[in-house]
């Protein structure tokens, strides 16, 4: 399920790319103003709206591309698919240009024509690289349970404060009182006393003499 997950976010990065990437790349390459090389006319890059949003484009496709590859939870292939996409294509490249340059698609619109622009530029490549690195990390490729380990975390640390609180604990024996001591009980009836607390006489009985 989880590299299953991957694809797909593999698919949206793909998406994320061609569309967003390369339409901010295109807008950044091409001149804001006529008869002006330098974006934005020459100005401020917040005056101008096109500029704006191509570096928010931009910066949006990077980032995505940064957490499919930083993040330790999300299977490799959501970022070793395009990475190998993009590597391939540049193989190809190199290759044979006409070739690489024919499977873009919507060459005609912005989008392909940013796409074709990065790969020209070397740009596809690079993120290539960068993308397919966590399909050499192989704890990447196994599943951790971190519920069971979020479990045994909390357990250990709920022990080590029963712990702490155990020894900080005071003495509960009190100091103001001292200890009874109660003698033992012997066998038989206790002694009848009357009330001045001297003991009964004795009944002396008559002489059959």
């Amino acid at each position: 399920m989880r590299h299953l997950i991957g694809i797909v976010l593999a698919i949206v990065m793909v998406g994320v790319l061609f569309f967003a990437g390369a339409w901010g790349y295109l807008r950044l390459l091409a001149p804001a103003v006529p008869l002006s090389r330098l974006p934005a006319g020459g100005g401020a890059i917040g005056t101008d709206r096109g500029v704006l949003a191509a570096m928010i484009a931009i910066a949006g496709t990077g980032m995505l591309a940064g957490i499919l590859i930083a993040a330790p939870r999300i299977s490799p292939l959501a970022a070793g698919l395009p990475g190998l996409i993009l590597l391939g294509w540049t193989g190809l490249y190199l290759v044979s240009v006409r070739r690489a340059a024919d499977l873009i698609p919507l060459k005609s619109h912005a989008y392909g024509a940013g796409f074709e622009a990065m790969l020209f530029d070397g740009i596809l490549g690079a993120a290539g690289l960068a993308m397919i690195i966590p399909a050499f990390v192989p704890s990447r490729w196994r599943a951790r349970d971190y519920a069971a380990e979020s479990e045994v975390t909390a357990a250990s640390e709920f022990i080590s404060s029963l712990a702490g609180t155990t020894q900080s604990q005071p003495s509960a024996e009190p100091a103001d009182y001292p200890e009874r001591v109660y003698a033992p009980r012997t066998a038989g009836p206790p002694p009848s006393r009357h009330h001045s607390g001297q003991p009964p006489p004795s009944r002396q009985l008559p002489s059959t003499y």
